[in-house]
């Protein structure tokens, strides 16, 4: 059977090895708090699309994230019929290296190129690829591989985010890939018009949504979610749908979600939170942009609201319009400046291949002379930080001066991010915890406790904040938490002095560039001669006529799922205890067994069960159906 070999571009990557700004493993630090260092909250982010596509293909298939050099060597000797690439055009360079290396130790391999960068012409990329995937991918693969289509919702890999702050993990995000595109079509936007301005919807309902989320809660209750859609709530049918189906599951739940003005203006802040919505990625651009993405409500009166009920804003700003100054720059910095976002983005108004805005600056003869003789050199820095077309009043060293000096102002002026978000929380308890909808009286609660999460930082931000203001902030915010919640433990100031510390070791691992990069990633999937996890745990599956079923799911986090559905006779129980038993020998997963779809069971199976399971029952966590057959299970466990 062929095998199928998916992977990022290789490690190391960043400004200190050739790459462009920006371009790394983190979108925030990368991009967002890149002018925040020790105190920027951390996020390797994975090529979700890769373990999608494989998630949803029939043939054997492996997802290496990040490889180095000498990893994918590895991986290339264990010999792949296809093997596909990802990459942006910022990375084309580092894409060129990685086929030469398949072509060096796996030249009978088929190479195929996908992501963003696809956008380059055939011309440009054939020499690389047998194959260029410049759609949906999940389709394109299945038809590469002559397997028959997939109807639409696919099935959904759980893909967890780990955050960390000073070093430390501090919270999980559950990763919902609800659709690409987007119909609103900026004139700079790749994203928009890579999908032809069209919108595909990977969950078509606001239930299959929620579906996702429901399987992410069971993992871990309580845990945030990211809703990957270019524009969520453009769409109000599957939007009310969501929150219809949020609202009847009885949960509030904390969601980070893309949505333009025009979007968002659909909507009262109370249906917002009603979907469990309490955060959003909102483009501020310019003042005078003309975009129809920001038509609605007044920006300054939703972010106000949006603050007042908790909701935080990651708002983005583009220097280098044609209309713009360096004063009018100043004046649209003030402004967004006066509305307080919790983040903040600052990007260069620039020419990315397929866009509008690209047709328009090679047509009028913009494009800088460096960037037009050297394609290479204009595809490595299409990052957003390069200043690459000729400005009616602005130099390129101007417009990227500009740039960083709005990134500095934004830290400088309003603080650390992390403390304008537990501001904004602290704001949304306030006007949540007496409201008279006993769902958002739920909301204010679960923002009450991600607050006295927070103890712990306000000594670093006190000492080590970058500037006078900075930390006057830290210490009255410090103040008005204590008043609201009470004052710290032992325990949390003894963590306030341990935070203080890692957060000294994070300047210093900035500083000297050490342990920046992630380790490999690499995720089997339906390898039959694979050792490890997935082949142990998954011979437990089984169905058989007398109504028993037993379905495994590996998920984030190291947890393998064990459904057990319809009846469970003495001998089936026998053969699932055996199964159970051999993977937690050999294997230090934490297993859930879900009881909540069995019907019918014998008391002594029960019992003779748990029995065998009870040496392991620190790694086991029990999920009972209504009513209490079960209970005693539980209690042995």
């Amino acid at each position: 059977m062929k095998k199928i070999l998916l992977t990022s571009i290789c490690r190391p990557i960043g400004e200190r090895y050739g790459d462009a700004p920006s371009v790394g493993y983190e979108l925030l630090f990368g991009q967002v708090t890149r002018a925040q260092g020790l105190f920027s909250p951390r996020a390797n982010h994975s090529n979700f699309g890769l373990e999608y596509i494989a998630e949803n293909l029939n043939t054997p298939c492996v997802v290496l994230q990040y490889p180095n050099r000498r990893e994918f060597i590895r991986e290339l000797r264990r010999g792949y019929d296809v093997i596909g690439i990802s990459f942006i055009l910022a990375t084309f360079h580092r894409m060129k290296e990685m086929v030469a290396l398949i072509r060096k130790y796996s030249p009978s391999s088929k190479i195929v190129l996908g992501g963003y960068g696809t956008v380059l012409s055939d011309e440009v990329l054939k020499p690389f690829g047998d194959s260029i995937c410049r759609e949906e991918g999940v389709g394109f693969m299945r038809r590469l591989m002559g397997e028959p289509e997939d109807k639409k919702p696919y099935r959904h890999p759980l893909i967890v985010s780990r955050l960390r702050l000073f070093g430390n993990h501090i919270s999980e995000t559950g990763m919902i890939f609800a659709g690409l595109g987007c119909p609103n079509g900026c004139d700079f936007c790749s994203t928009s018009h890579f999908f032809k301005r069209r919108h595909i919807r990977l969950l078509e309902t606001g239930q299959d949504i929620y579906d996702v989320i429901s399987r992410y809660q069971e993992i871990s209750p309580g845990m945030s979610h990211v809703i990957l859609d270019e524009d969520f709530l453009l769409n109000k049918r599957r939007a009310m749908e969501f929150r219809d189906s949020v609202q009847k599951g009885g949960r509030p739940l904390s969601i980070f979600a893309f949505a333009s003005v025009r979007a968002i203006s659909q909507y009262t802040v109370q249906e917002i939170l009603e979907m469990g919505i309490d955060g959003f990625w909102v483009g501020f651009e310019g003042r005078r942009s003309g975009y129809a993405k920001q038509a609605g409500k007044s920006v300054t009166e939703l972010v106000h609201e949006f603050h007042e009920h908790g909701i935080t804003i990651l708002s983005s700003m583009i220097v280098g319009f044609p209309y713009q100054d360096p004063e009018i720059i100043k004046e649209e910095f003030a402004l967004l400046m006066k509305l307080k976002p919790d983040l903040a983005q600052f990007l260069i108004y620039g020419p990315i291949l397929g866009t509008p805005f690209y047709d328009k600056v090679m047509s009028e003869g913009l494009l800088h002379r460096d960037l037009k003789d050297d394609r290479e050199y204009y595809y490595r820095n299409c990052t957003g930080f390069k200043a690459m077309v000729a400005h009616g009043s602005m130099s390129a060293g101007e417009i990227e001066a500009i740039q960083r000096n709005c990134y500095k102002e934004d830290f400088r002026k309003l603080g650390p991010s992390i403390y304008r978000i537990t501001e904004t929380w602290l704001k949304g308890y306030q006007t949540l915890k007496g409201s008279p909808v006993p769902f958002l009286r739920k909301k204010g609660e679960l923002l009450a406790s991600e607050i006295r999460k927070t103890y712990p930082i306000f000594l670093s931000g006190k000492l080590l904040g970058p500037t006078e203001g900075a930390r006057r902030f830290v210490s009255q915010l410090e103040r008005e938490v204590h008043e609201t919640f009470g004052p710290p433990t032992w325990a949390e100031r003894f963590q306030s002095v341990v935070a203080l510390g890692c957060a000294l070791w994070t300047g210093f691992t900035l500083k000297f560039n050490l342990f920046q990069h992630p380790s490999l990633t690499r995720h089997a999937y339906r390898m039959e001669n694979e050792r490890g996890p997935s082949r142990i745990w998954r011979l437990l599956q089984r169905e058989n006529s007398e109504g028993n079923r037993v379905e495994v799911e590996l998920r984030p986090g190291t947890i393998v799922w064990v459904r057990v559905e319809g009846k469970l006779a003495l001998d089936r129980a026998r053969l699932l205890a055996q199964g159970l038993l051999k993977g937690l020998r050999r294997k230090r997963e934490q297993l859930v067994l879900d009881f909540t779809c069995l019907v019918q069971s014998e008391g002594e199976v029960l019992k003779n069960l748990a029995e065998s399971l009870q040496n392991y029952r620190d790694r086991i966590r029990i999920i009972l159906p209504a009513g209490g057959d079960l209970i005693p299970l539980a209690i042995l466990l």
